[in-house]
């Protein structure tokens, strides 16, 4: 059945109901709803009603969860679009007016399907009314079954879009269990030196026992580059691994100046996959833990395999190597990979 367009200037029919909506945010958005000592996001609580939450810290997106009657909402929003706009650079042509505003909801995907309508009909219709652009995401969010609902558009669009989005959210509730989207938190930076592994917060190397031990086992396992002696390397390991996954002596360019060596390696296709990771999560996890700068090539026509290249000390791209060797094990698949010498 389908929804209705209804006027986001008068209130719905029926009983009040309270909704929740959730909005994915980064540091600079965050920061401009917050204010200076809170005060800006306390003005809004007083003046929409409606309750205001914001996720902790420790991740580069935050959750902002917004919860009251769809009026409360509404007034939230038109006053979060407003300091948007307030922050946002005016247009650079000379032209009047501001930057559009972007929102990123998150929306259970099993209320998507009424969002978009049949054919596209309802999602058209909510931008030709509002005058907002509004694009569903076809992927859901990681480790959820909740999507990206991007709107985009003035404060007064994108306030109409949100009342719509409302209407549409309150007529086709979620359908079974919803997995709520967490960002992930960050990752802070890794180096490595006299053996022990350090985590930079802020202005300070913190010493990480579990990176250390990764970092040691790394040395044990994984083959050296030629001509480089770092750490200890347990011989049966590496003449298992050069059975088994035809690794051999590396060819490597070093940098005098700086120390830095280069790499190359072949992976199979079909294995690629394993080192990247979704959306390269797992590959920025490597650059991270190693400290290793790491580039894949680009898939070639009628190519079955991909270069990866990595550069830095010979203890980092030891590392990288000992991580990219787990990560295609951990996923039960043959270890294929063999050494090209760099060009």
């Amino acid at each position: 059945m389908a929804t209705t367009i209804v006027d986001s200037n008068k209130p719905l029919d029926g009983p009040s109901v309270t909704l929740t909506i959730r909005l994915i945010m980064q540091g600079k958005e965050v920061g401009s709803i917050i204010g200076k000592k809170g005060d800006n996001i306390k003005k809004f609580r007083e003046e929409s009603g409606a309750k205001i939450n914001i996720s902790d810290g420790s991740c580069p997106e935050r959750i902002v969860t917004v919860t009251g009657s769809t009026e409360s909402i509404l007034k939230a929003f038109s006053l979060i679009g407003r300091k948007f706009e307030e922050i946002h650079e005016p247009w650079k042509d000379g032209q009047s007016g501001t930057n559009p505003v972007t929102l990123r909801l998150i929306v259970p995907a099993s209320q998507c399907g009424s969002l978009i309508g049949k054919g596209g009909a309802k999602i058209k219709e909510i931008r030709e009314i509002t005058g907002a652009t509004i694009q569903v995401a076809s992927e859901m969010l990681p480790n959820s079954t909740e999507r990206a609902v991007t709107i985009s558009g003035n404060s007064d669009s994108i306030t109409k879009c949100i009342y719509q989005i409302c209407c549409v959210l309150m007529e086709s509730p979620a359908k079974g269990a919803t997995i709520p989207y967490r960002p992930k938190p960050a990752m802070p930076p890794v180096i490595f030196a006299g053996g022990q592994a350090y985590t930079l917060q802020g202005q300070y190397a913190i010493p990480h026992p579990d990176l250390t031990k990764l970092h040691q086992l790394a040395l044990q396992h994984a083959p050296l580059l030629p001509g480089h002696n770092v750490g200890t390397v347990n011989p049966q390991a590496l003449a298992t691994l050069t059975a088994t996954s035809s690794i051999r002596p590396v060819a490597a360019t070093t940098l005098a100046t700086t120390g830095a060596a280069t790499t190359e390696m072949a992976i199979p296709n079909d294995l690629i996959g394993c080192i990247i990771g979704k959306g390269g999560a797992k590959i920025n996890e490597i650059r991270q833990l190693s400290g290793a700068s790491i580039k894949i090539s680009n898939s070639e026509e009628g190519s079955k395999e991909r270069t990866v290249s990595i550069t830095g000390t010979p203890e980092s791209i030891n590392l990288a190597q000992y991580l990219i060797n787990s990560s295609i094990q951990n996923a039960q698949l043959p270890f294929l990979w063999k050494s090209i010498p760099t060009k």
